[in-house]
């Protein structure tokens, strides 16, 4: 599992660190600058229209083989200043599994995680498909994710602006590391910071001064929208999701909705801000409808070197 560091031990205890977002859901305010006026607009307005479009046109049916369509992507990037102790480093990257959205998900992850072994395992949030309501089922489905997961230093984690506190102490049961607005030193000379987003970015911006330098430092971001902070802080490696690159794209793979303020090109796939790397995954479940057009689910391995 992931190794305790000299930074763990001053880091208080997991309800301690999730009492900001705990207080965020009993006061209901869970979503950043507005976006529970867009999310109710979504799901009272745009989804109901767009089910009934999908299913007239007879499309519905091809969403939802499509949503089960795992890609495994690889990517080989190169970085000058990595430790050699790092070359050759393998980190396998899930995102927005919304495990409980789409039926037959569980069993395609299961299928595939175990011939996948990296040397250590992010997930960059969004575990539930719903943003209320009871998450017993997504805590089974992920026990089930988690147990399938190979991987020598284990698993990090952060939540998403679907996830509750609650997932994340559940998360940490199955032996899953959770970052909220820390970092920690995961093996020698790599550093993990790990944003709790519905906090925004002061937090953040805390933890990222956690980081030594002179180390390979990756930053575990729900959304792409931190991404100044995080290379400012001399991040190395950018991991997040949240916008699924669309899920609902024209031919092309051209997105009608990205759900982030930031500029498009960080909306999907490999990136650069100054000299940190980028990458926003498509996710591997569905959000709002459990269908997929012109952009399939993912799951990512990253081959370091130097």
């Amino acid at each position: 599992m992931i190794r305790i560091t000299t930074a763990d031990l001053r880091v208080s205890s997991l309800e301690e660190r999730l009492l900001p977002r705990r207080f965020a859901e009993s006061s209901g305010n869970t979503h950043r600058n507005g976006a529970s006026r867009v999310l109710y607009y979504c799901h009272s307005v745009i989804i109901p229209v767009l089910r009934f479009g999908l299913k007239a046109a007879g499309l519905y049916p091809r969403g939802k083989r499509n949503a089960l369509d795992l890609h495994v992507r690889h990517h080989r990037l190169r970085f000058p200043d990595l430790p050699a102790s790092l070359d050759g480093f393998r980190l396998l990257h899930l995102s927005d599994l919304h495990i409980d959205g789409v039926e037959g998900l569980t069993e395609a992850l299961c299928g595939l995680l175990p011939d996948l072994p990296a040397d250590l395992c992010v997930l960059t949030g969004d575990y539930r498909f719903h943003t209320h309501g009871p998450s017993d089922e997504v805590h089974a489905r992920m026990r089930a994710v988690v147990s399938a997961i190979r991987s020598r230093l284990g698993i990090a984690a952060i939540l998403g602006n679907h996830d509750t506190a609650g997932i994340a102490v559940e998360l940490e049961r199955m032996g899953v590391r959770m970052l909220i607005n820390e970092s920690v030193e995961v093996t020698d000379r790599l550093w993990l910071t790990g944003a709790d987003d519905i906090e925004g970015s002061a937090p953040f911006a805390d933890a990222l001064r956690q980081v030594p330098p002179a180390v390979f430092h990756v930053a575990l971001v729900h959304t792409p929208q931190f991404s100044a902070e995080a290379e400012s802080s001399g991040a190395a490696l950018y991991l997040c999701g949240h916008t699924h690159a669309g899920q609902i794209c024209l031919p092309g793979g051209v997105p009608l909705i990205t759900n982030a303020t930031c500029p498009k090109k960080y909306t999907s796939g490999l990136w650069k801000h100054g000299g940190m790397v980028g990458f926003t995954s498509a996710g591997a479940g569905c959000c709002m409808l459990p269908v997929r057009y012109n952009c399939p689910p993912e799951i990512t391995v990253f081959h370091l070197s130097r």
